[in-house]
C-alpha cells in the first residue's frame, strides 16, 4: 500500500476466537511495553504480533496502534513493506544482547542456563536479523 492507509484485515467471524485475539494482543502489548524498559524482551516482533491480534480481534484497538506515537510507525512500516526499519533492528538486537550478557556473567550460576540463555540469545537475534529491513 503506498497511501500510508493500514491494510483491510477482517475481524474473526466467532466471538470467541476474537476474545482470544483480543487477549493476545493486550498481553503482547504489554509485553512489548515491557520491552522498552527491559531489553531481554524483542518490542518490536510483540507490536507487530498485537497489531496482528487486533486486527482480528477488535478494529478499533488496531487503527489506534497504527496511529500511535511510538508504535505507529513500526507498524505501518510492516503493514506497508513487510519490513522493519534497519536501525531499529540493529537497536534490538543490540540491546538484547547486552541485556543477556550481562544476564549470564552476572546474575545465572548454573552453567547449562547460561548456554540456554546464550543460545536463546543467538537464536532469536539470528531471527530478527533475517526480518526484512529498509534503511
Amino acid at each position: 500500500m503506498t497511501d500510508g492507509a493500514a491494510p483491510r484485515h477482517h475481524e474473526h467471524g466467532s466471538p470467541v476466537v476474537r476474545a482470544l485475539f483480543l487477549v493476545a494482543g493486550v498481553v503482547s502489548l504489554g509485553l512489548a511495553v515491557a520491552g522498552i524498559f527491559l531489553p531481554v524482551l524483542p518490542t518490536t516482533p510483540l507490536v507487530l504480533l498485537a497489531a496482528a491480534c487486533f486486527a482480528r480481534s477488535y478494529r478499533p484497538f488496531h487503527e489506534w496502534l497504527v496511529a500511535h506515537r511510538l508504535f505507529g510507525p513500526l507498524v505501518r512500516e510492516w503493514h506497508e513493506h513487510r519490513s522493519i526499519p534497519y536501525r531499529t533492528k540493529l537497536l534490538a538486537i543490540g540491546m538484547m544482547a547486552g541485556a543477556l550478557t550481562v544476564s549470564i556473567a552476572f546474575f545465572v550460576d548454573p552453567p547449562w542456563l547460561k548456554a540456554s540463555l546464550a543460545a536463546f540469545g543467538v537464536a532469536l537475534g539470528a531471527w530478527m536479523y533475517r526480518l526484512p529491513s529498509r534503511k
